[in-house]
């Protein structure tokens, strides 16, 4: 046993093991270069173009998201302007530490060498956290946020030490920054503490200021959104009814929780649920396994994504990793081979399905683009805007002068603004999400390329609609933007500030 002193007042601990620091480093050295090496092929997400061009308009809040993500790809675009590659290395570098806090949480457990290597492993293989690491995304960074929180209170419980919750309020307020998700987690915290205790931590001075610190860092999202009427819960209710292309039915929700680790290898994470539930060695940090049970029935209630319960996993893997090492010694040939079986599998399988691993030509004749919708929107952005350059070029010299690019969605005029100006086309214009907020056409634009609409939505707004072509990846590759049409409008039916509140859109 070992005291530590916390609060005031010394409290038991009971002996960690030695952490496992050579194979727990090496899993995660192995995820990052692996990442690194196949960042640079496909191309940019339709969310990457977009948080491009978020970080040319920096502000402390969009719609859709707070600022963090948009400030990154603005700093990492001045670094290595076109580069994807340098994009995507910090999401490589935050998986990895994922993976390490999935070992070091085991350690906090009870774990041993073998099973933190084990947590860390099968963290490292599931394809919610490749799939994330892969991109510049909030996820991605929301997946850290609430490892390294969950970590720092399960150290509270353990030590005692309720300091670290000032940290905590530091982690949970840069987290929010990144994706209001860190709400929720924090707010089940507090129910599972309520529930399982230990209450005395609710009435700590230590709790309060990290809540204050939280509420200073959070505070300048707030007040973007309080000034621009909340467009967030507006998203939040176009994502519940279905509008995001990674939006699954209600029905599917928790079945599809079996398949973010891999379905070979979630009875490990079950397993430690139950544990937090059962094991009265792990009685301290029951409001672990509470605050999951509540963030389940709240996310599915409110029709959340399957992946927003993703960042718990490393805190299930850990409970679970200890009792799945035991299991096989009890009958280590047979058992070792099973499990190890299931691991090459699920890195196999994720990583095929996750990353571009696939050559492009071939793509089309597997089913990687229905499973993995992400996979899709990595794709023939380049085409996509040489085509609509195509039909700009097309205008009359005077029309071209005065034409505006107006987009359905946010991807769509990312992928103009960044491949556009090598082609000689003007800035795109969108109703989407950040890019209303950017601002309408010119006055003086009288004629649009419109990509992505329907036409009876533009015939609304313009007496005279065309079709120009239809967009092609020449991949045979069915994602969102395969097939869209390209109009040409003109002769508008009013002025663009009468005109432009008609293009809104937010989901």
């Amino acid at each position: 046993m070992e005291t530590r002193e916390g609060s005031g007042r010394s409290v038991s601990c009971p002996h960690l093991a030695r952490l496992a620091v050579g194979p727990v480093a090496g899993v995660a050295g192995c995820v990052a270069a692996l990442l690194v090496a196949l960042s640079g092929r496909y191309g940019y997400h339709r969310d990457e173009l977009y948080d491009l061009a978020a970080g040319r308009h920096l502000a402390w809040g969009y719609p859709d998201q707070p600022p963090l993500v948009a400030l990154l790809a603005r700093l990492l675009s001045l670094v290595a302007p076109g580069s994807v590659v340098v994009l995507r290395l910090p999401s490589a570098l935050a998986v990895a530490a994922v993976v390490v806090l999935a070992a070091l949480l085991t350690r906090e457990l009870g774990g041993r060498r073998a099973a933190q290597t084990l947590a860390a492993a099968s963290m490292a293989v599931a394809p919610l956290l490749l799939g994330a690491g892969h991109l510049l995304s909030t996820t991605t960074y929301d997946l850290l946020a609430w490892a390294l929180l969950l970590w720092l209170v399960v150290r509270v419980l353990r030590t005692g030490d309720q300091r670290l919750l000032v940290v905590c309020g530091g982690v949970a307020g840069i987290g929010l920054l990144n994706k209001d998700l860190v709400a929720f987690l924090i707010a089940a915290l507090v129910v599972g503490i309520a529930v399982a205790g230990p209450r005395r931590i609710l009435a700590s001075r230590w709790l309060w200021t990290g809540g204050a610190v939280t509420a200073v860092v959070w505070a300048p999202y707030l007040v973007w959104q309080a000034r621009h009427g909340w467009p967030q819960w507006q998203v939040g209710r176009a994502v519940s009814a279905g509008s995001s292309g990674s939006s699954e039915p209600r029905a599917l929700f928790l079945p599809v929780q079996l398949g973010l680790i891999s379905l070979f290898l979630a009875p490990i994470w079950i397993g430690g649920l139950v544990r937090l539930f059962r094991d009265p060695a792990l009685r301290w940090c029951r409001a672990l396994g509470w605050a999951y049970a509540l963030l389940a029935v709240v996310f599915l209630a409110l029709g959340g994504k399957p992946y927003y319960l993703g960042g718990f996993f490393p805190v299930l893997l850990a409970a679970g990793a200890q009792p799945t090492v035991e299991w096989v010694r009890r009958r280590p040939r047979l058992r070792r081979t099973m499990l190890g079986a299931a691991l090459v599998v699920s890195a196999t399988s994720s990583a095929v399905v996750t990353l571009p691993v696939v050559p492009l030509g071939t793509l089309h004749r597997t089913p990687i683009v229905s499973v993995n919708y992400d996979t899709g929107e990595t794709i023939a952005w380049p085409t996509y805007v040489r085509e609509i350059a195509g039909v700009f070029r097309q205008l009359p010299a005077r029309q071209q002068a005065s034409a505006a690019l107006v987009t359905r969605n946010y991807g769509e005029a990312g992928a103009i603004d960044r491949y556009g100006p090598a082609l000689g086309l003007p800035a795109a214009f969108s109703g989407h999400n950040g890019y209303w907020y950017w601002g309408p056409p010119p006055a003086t634009a009288d004629t649009i390329v419109a990509i992505g609409f329907a036409r009876d939505v533009l015939e609304r707004s313009f007496a005279d609609v065309r079709l120009g072509t239809r967009l092609d990846n020449h991949l045979r590759i069915a994602n969102d933007e395969q097939g869209a049409p390209v109009w040409v409008c003109s002769q508008p039916r009013g002025s663009w500030p009468a005109l432009w509140p008609r293009f809104r859109s937010l989901g």
